[in-house]
């Protein structure tokens, strides 16, 4: 059993270079979106277009060797473009149902604030549910199941942004962000990364992503490092520049993205340096400044602010 774990993990950090070779520079949110894999969660990248947003969701689907499917979210885009549509066939005399790409391993949804409410809810009920209902028959979604949102900034013309119920949706919020000068002018001097992208092999199989995301719900987590999740879950709750705090769901959340970061680690256990990796990006999208705050980056005020135990 252990001598499996060991495998596993070489893979994990096999995949982890393989990734770093596709997407230069960004070691920080490569590591965040695996972790947001591997803890069974749903990722949304927030950023200008053409820093790599699509590039690490496609890396993510290749290096995992899972199914991919691409949806460009558009203004007229309908619900039954992304779920499937049930279409008669006189030569069966019948309807037969016509799965839409939200039936993929990695489903990317790019500019996912250029749809319709109508159509990210319908979108978001499946990340939800992991299963789809049309004409009364459910049809669950294949394992893993893993959704990568791209959005652009709110202030572009033509978006309608995600409700704060629907955000929650999201295990983690990222960016990438432009690259330092030294990966900019390595991209520069590469072939294109989707040449790169191309001849790029697996490095585990989807049972073995199963097999990673149940290890991570065996990651210990101890008392003491209970008291400072639930100690940086409560400074949100208090703290005077915010509408309110992080749910009791946001802070399983944070529990089990901690849980995948020390997974990656090669740790059995959880320690504070585990949360504090994390917390940005599963606690930044959930805080929502009152109206006369101005914007101010108060994840990281809240994490400066709470000691360790």
């Amino acid at each position: 059993m252990a001598d499996s774990r060991g495998d596993l993990n070489g893979s994990l950090q096999k995949a982890l270079a393989a990734l770093s070779r596709i997407v230069l520079g960004k070691e920080h949110p490569l590591r965040l979106a695996l972790a947001c894999l591997l803890a069974r969660g749903h990722l949304l990248i927030e950023d200008i277009p053409g820093v790599g947003k699509t590039t690490l969701a496609l890396a993510l689907a290749k290096v995992f060797g899972l199914h991919f499917q691409r949806v460009q979210f558009t203004s007229d885009l309908l619900p039954a473009d992304i779920l499937g549509v049930s279409i008669f066939e006189p030569a069966n005399g019948g309807f037969r149902f016509h799965p839409g790409p939200i039936f993929a391993q990695v489903v990317l949804a790019d500019e996912v604030n250029r749809a319709s409410p109508k159509t990210q809810s319908a979108l978001l009920e499946a990340m939800e549910e992991r299963q789809v209902t049309s004409e009364g028959v459910t049809r669950p979604l294949p394992q893993p199941f893993f959704v990568v949102a791209t959005q652009n900034p709110d202030e572009q013309v033509g978006t309608f942004p995600l409700p704060e119920s629907q955000l929650d949706r999201f295990l983690m919020r990222i960016g990438l962000g432009y690259p330092s000068a030294s990966a900019e002018r390595t991209l520069l001097q590469e072939r294109e990364r989707r040449d790169l992208l191309a001849e790029l092999s697996p490095a585990l199989t989807p049972p073995q992503v199963l097999a990673l995301q149940r290890e991570v719900a065996e990651v210990r987590v101890a008392p003491a490092l209970l008291d400072y999740l639930m100690a940086l879950v409560q400074a949100t709750r208090a703290h005077p520049a915010l509408r309110q705090g992080l749910s009791p769901r946001a802070a399983l959340a944070l529990r089990r993205s901690a849980q995948a970061w020390a997974l990656i680690e090669g740790r059995g256990g959880v320690i504070p340096e585990d949360v504090q990796a994390v917390f940005t990006a599963v606690a930044g999208h959930r805080l929502h400044a009152r109206e006369n705050e101005a914007q101010r980056p108060l994840a990281e005020e809240i994490l400066a602010s709470v000691p360790i135990p």
